[in-house]
């Protein structure tokens, strides 16, 4: 068999070459094929070997692993017309290839869309408040909506987690004046309930001592001990209040008509 013999199978062989590398495709294990057959849904093949007739039947290959999507920034005004700039981060998959392939044209694009309007429209219902204290109640609530919408996507949300609030400088401002003056707000609240307790204890203690006299006299004492402690040139004298009040009847008593008549 000479060269020219052979050289007329060469164009066939090589045809039949390139027919069978486009029918042969290996899909890996996080990948499925949505086939279509003259252009109906065929079935979801996958992974490993699969054939597949050329300008017959076509493939549509499928991620099945986790996507994440990077929300851009959105402008939002909260439920007290305060403008924030919030960003966000989605994170999906498909779950039911068909329906990620026939019913929405690009549903990587369509899944972001929706992550923005929903982000803007959850946001809004809320004040500036919540959104900076309560963001796990927030990126439930965004990733159930949006859940929700893409159910019928074949689309899976598996979190939302909002990233950033920006504000500008003025409201940062605000809002550490707002927080000094919450706080000097408590310090005066803790300051009246620590005098209301030390008042009680204090009718507490005069009840106590009313009742004996001696407790009296010694809480006088513990007070002229106090005061010699300090470094004061304060003379302390003490003198018996009962020497005093008789002192005082007699001033009183010398006081007679005769002497105002004088």
């Amino acid at each position: 068999m000479n060269l020219g013999d052979i050289i007329p199978y060469i164009a066939p062989t090589v045809v039949l070459l390139l027919i069978l590398g486009s029918a042969i495709k290996i899909l890996p294990e996080y990948e499925r094929g949505v086939v279509f057959f003259l252009g109906r849904f065929q079935g979801v093949k996958g992974p490993g070997l699969i054939i597949v007739i050329p300008g017959i039947q076509q493939i549509v290959r499928v991620d099945l692993r986790v996507i994440t999507l990077d929300v851009p920034s959105q402008d939002v005004i909260s439920k007290d017309n305060v403008t924030v700039r919030v960003n966000a981060v989605l994170y999906f998959r498909v779950v039911d290839p068909e329906k990620a392939i026939i019913r929405v044209e690009d549903y990587g694009a369509a899944t972001s869309q929706l992550a923005q309007t929903t982000l803007r429209s959850v946001l809004g219902k809320h004040d500036l408040d919540e959104m900076l204290s309560e963001r796990d109640k927030l990126n439930s609530d965004i990733q159930e909506i949006i859940d929700s919408q893409t159910e019928d996507w074949g689309i899976k949300v598996a979190n939302v987690e909002i990233k950033h609030v920006d504000l500008n400088e003025s409201m940062i401002r605000a809002i550490a004046r707002q927080a000094e003056a919450e706080r000097e707000r408590r310090a005066k609240v803790i300051h009246a309930e620590g005098e209301l307790q030390a008042s009680k204890k204090l009718v507490e203690a005069a009840e106590v001592m009313s009742v004996n006299s001696g407790a009296m006299q010694l809480r006088y004492l513990q007070t002229l001990s106090d005061m010699s402690n300090n470094n004061s040139s304060t003379i302390v004298f003490p003198l018996p209040m009962d020497m005093i009040k008789n002192f005082l009847d007699n001033q009183s008593g010398n006081k007679g008509p005769d002497k105002l008549k004088q």
